[in-house]
């Protein structure tokens, strides 16, 4: 599994407005053309809905 930085997700959710829910912050990623990888772990993530882009990266990098 390739491994994702900080800097790949916050390109990802470039444009997100939140709060926002997980399901949002998916279909943002894909078309911000964000790798597999990185889209895997945010539908993985333990949190349906996001305050923050820190709520984010929380729930991504902490679920490793």
């Amino acid at each position: 599994m390739a491994s994702i930085s900080p800097i790949d997700l916050q390109k990802a959710l470039k444009g997100a407005n939140y709060p926002a829910s997980r399901d949002d912050l998916v279909t943002l990623a894909k078309g911000n053309g964000a790798d597999d990888t990185l889209v895997e772990k945010l539908s993985d993530a333990p949190t349906d809905e996001f305050d923050g882009p820190n709520d984010v990266q929380k729930a991504v990098f902490d679920n490793e």
